[in-house]
């Protein structure tokens, strides 16, 4: 499968995230498609400019915002989705118990 196919995939998947909700690098990969490829879901939201995509709404998998390689992103981040009423705890991590976006219960499911 092409990157340009793979990424395409990782993208429609981030559309439906809704708002207030937050997924995984690592779910996106699986509903995508491609379990064990969160790496890929990364690079393809890095390389994603220009795209309409809701990229602040997918974290890492212990809830918090992933560090950049030019700072300065994570606060911008952080404050789209609080925003949007994600909550951050003490430790700057989002309970994902409360907000990570489920498809099957979501009326944007796919």
């Amino acid at each position: 499968m092409a990157k340009t196919d793979r990424w395409q995939r990782i993208y429609d998947v981030v559309r439906q995230i809704p708002e207030g909700r937050v997924a995984t690098y690592g779910q996106v990969a699986i509903l995508a498609g491609l379990p064990g490829h969160a790496r890929q879901v990364g690079y393809a939201l890095a390389a994603s400019r220009g795209e309409d995509l809701p990229w602040q709404r997918v974290i890492n998998a212990k809830g918090e915002v992933s560090p950049r390689r030019d700072p300065g992103p994570e606060g911008l981040q952080r404050a789209m989705l609080e925003a949007e009423g994600v909550g951050f705890d003490a430790r700057d991590r989002v309970d994902l118990r409360r907000f990570r976006w489920d498809p099957d219960a979501e009326p944007e499911a796919f």
